[in-house]
């Protein structure tokens, strides 16, 4: 029988005196929001949304998450797509299901808390281009910093969903922070702020399901609002969580279609709708609709992403997330950030380090940004702290976050670590203790200035006061001012198949035509050797130039040898585990090479990153520990310092640059 035959016979038996539940379940879809985000990190585009966009609408859905987050930030960096295009794009395909978002509070769908301005009138475009209900949550469940954006959100007509992020302090809810009291409390607040209703967002899969049970009830019990669950897959309890919360009465459910489910991601619909059927909690969705789009994403979408899927694990259950709760996108950055620091050795290192931070830090809740906070903050010990020393390089956000710019921790922040973060800090070595936006300067008009007739219209002004540094260069692609790199453009399916066919032509030796015995060429002086990675398999390729002597040439040692102005980790040793001999690593070619310092002492890239910009440049004069260059690795902004006093005599790279662990940023004389 086929597939299809089968989901007919399936849909026709439990369509037979199916009556309709006295109390369904509502369910919000993340699948075009949070799945991606979660599984393929927020690749999703506009275009490969819309061949499902008008079957999701029929499914009946509460809502469909498909904004905020890290979609904002990721759509104009890495999609080269205007994020307020794609809401106008899909609303134009789903005409009854609701829009809805992922708001982070002061922080909108930043990493920092922008000024009141800013926020008022993010507020209001969002709601212009089609957004209808707005999950407001902050980092810190500190809600002060909801008392600019719900006000906007109420007088637009929206729907206000107040959100209390989960986390523990031991392994099962109680203790004596994160415990009953303290959830039914910040719903409490919630309420009186307005919240229609109420999410519990268990971001990193920590809750289980006699939790769900006891802090649903309790919340039943104790507030109006609508009870919305969001609870990641990560650990594998949340269906099991949402099963126990719905026998609890929650009002909503968070889940994904099975193709963009499971894994960092949320439980799959299909499986609720059928554990439910005849119940009084039916969701009353039809499983043969459901099904015809998951072929659709199955076979048309999700091909085009197979490559930013971690396939290196067979397992689809994170068990380690209970231990350190990191929420899984953030954990896969930290691994990638390790592994272009060629420092991948000391994963086990900083997963021991992580709960160390988090608990210096104010035992902050792990989500956006507090997550990348900690997590950066605890690579940085890793690679870079001595015996004698820890916190030596300090992120911008922890100085933010130590001085009271996010908001209030849950526990007060370890003073040592709070004192050795505010020294010298540019706002003062006193932490505040008001609403952070308070000490915010206003921003619009200043950005306005700044960008000038480059930004069109108020979307794209929010878009650069948001993000200056890559929300310039998106307008400058955006109008054609500065060419697209092809590196932002989609792909399509005939480059998915002519891409698996190069792989497969690869396993077998068959990239080129093989050559007879007759006409093989003489292996010359010149050859070089190459090791050649290919999905999990090491291949070693001699390479010679055709024709003659190769034109790569090899750059001469500067004269005198760079100081790095931040100790770098040593790369780590070579793995025992090698399938085959390994060809010594050739010298570094000169064919665009990075910027070298010829004299003096070089400020270098301690990490793969973005420059934002230079705080001295050339002809300025510098002292021992100034910073001369701010460089965002992950999200988060390092202050690199001047290891000598003299006067900066170059600058290699631009605000927006990209720059790679060990590169030359600038050097002094």
């Amino acid at each position: 029988m086929s597939d299809h035959n089968q989901v007919e016979m399936a849909q026709m038996n439990y369509d037979k005196d199916r009556p309709a539940a006295a109390n369904p379940v509502k369910v919000q879809d993340l699948s075009l929001r949070d799945g991606h985000q979660s599984l393929f990190a927020t690749r999703g585009r506009t275009e490969d949304m819309i061949p499902v966009a008008e079957r999701m609408d029929e499914i009946g859905f509460w809502a469909v998450e498909v904004w905020g987050g890290a979609t904002f930030d990721t759509m104009h960096r890495f999609l080269g797509e205007d994020p307020w295009e794609r809401l106008r794009t899909l609303k134009r395909y789903f005409k009854k299901t609701p829009f809805s978002m992922l708001l982070r509070g002061q922080n909108l769908v930043g990493y920092r808390n922008y000024a009141d301005d800013v926020a008022r009138l993010f507020v209001k475009k969002t709601v212009d281009n089609g957004l209808e209900v707005f999950r407001t949550f902050d980092a810190l469940n500190d809600y002060r910093n909801f008392e600019t954006v719900v006000p906007v959100i109420k007088e637009c007509g929206a729907h206000f969903q107040g959100c209390i992020c989960y986390t523990l302090t031991e392994a099962r809810l109680g203790g004596e922070v994160y415990n009953l009291d303290y959830y039914i409390q910040k719903a409490k607040d919630l309420e009186d702020m307005g919240a229609d209703s109420i999410c519990i967002k268990d971001m990193a899969g920590l809750m289980s399901p006699y939790d769900a049970y006891e802090l649903v009830k309790a919340l039943k019990a104790n507030v109006k609002p609508l009870i919305h669950l969001h609870s990641h897959f990560t650990s594998g309890m949340s269906p099991m969580a949402h099963l126990k919360a719905i026998e609890a009465g929650v009002d909503i459910i968070d889940t994904c279609m099975t193709p963009y489910a499971y894994r960092t991601s949320h439980a799959a619909i299909e499986p609720l709708v059928m554990s439910l059927l005849g119940t009084n909690r039916d969701t009353g969705f039809d499983i043969r609709r459901l099904a015809e789009i998951n072929n659709i994403l199955e076979r048309e979408v999700l091909p085009k992403y197979k490559h930013l899927l971690d396939d290196t694990k067979v397992s689809m259950i994170d068990i380690n997330v209970l231990l350190h709760q990191t929420p899984g996108g953030m954990l896969s950055n930290l691994v990638n950030q390790l592994r272009e620091m060629d420092a991948l050795d000391k994963i086990d290192e900083v997963y021991k380090e992580l709960p160390r931070v988090r608990k210096e830090l104010g035992q902050v809740p792990l989500v956006t940004p507090t997550s990348q906070i900690v997590g950066i903050q605890t690579v940085n010990n890793v690679l870079f702290d001595t015996k004698e020393e820890r916190y030596k390089m300090v992120t911008a956000q922890v100085k933010d976050l130590c001085y009271g710019l996010y908001g209030k921790t849950s526990v007060p922040i370890d003073p040592v670590v709070q004192k050795k973060a505010l020294k010298g800090y540019d706002r003062g070595e006193k932490p505040i203790t008001c609403r952070p936006a308070e000490v915010l300067e206003p921003e619009l008009e200043k950005a306005r200035e700044q960008i000038g007739s480059l930004a069109m219209d108020d979307e794209d002004l929010i878009l650069y006061a948001l993000f200056p540094v890559t929300g310039k260069k998106y307008l400058l692609q955006k109008y054609g001012k500065e060419e697209v790199p092809d590196s932002l453009k989609p792909i399509t399916l005939e480059d998915v198949e002519k891409q698996t066919a190069m792989i497969k032509k690869a396993k077998a030796g068959e990239l080129i035509e093989r050559t007879t015995a007759a006409n093989i060429p003489e292996k010359s002086e010149y050859s070089r050797t190459f090791n050649v990675f290919v999905e999990g398999e090491y291949f070693e390729v001699g390479v010679d130039e055709v024709g003659g002597s190769p034109v790569i040439t090899y750059a001469a040692p500067a004269p005198v040898a760079p100081v790095a102005a931040v100790p770098v980790p040593a790369a780590p040793a070579p793995s025992a585990k090698a399938t085959a001999p390994v060809a010594p690593k050739p010298a570094p070619m000169a064919v665009a090479p990075a910027p070298a310092a010829t004299s003096g002492t070089s400020v270098n890239a301690p990490m793969p990153g973005m420059i934002i910009k230079y705080e001295k440049n050339v002809g300025d004069a510098v002292s021992e520990g100034e910073t001369v260059v701010v460089i965002e690795a992950m999200k988060m902004e390092n202050a690199l310092p001047a290891t000598a006093s003299g006067v900066v005599v170059a600058v290699n790279y631009k605000s927006g640059d990209s720059v790679a662990k060990g590169d030359v940023l600038a050097v002094i004389e």
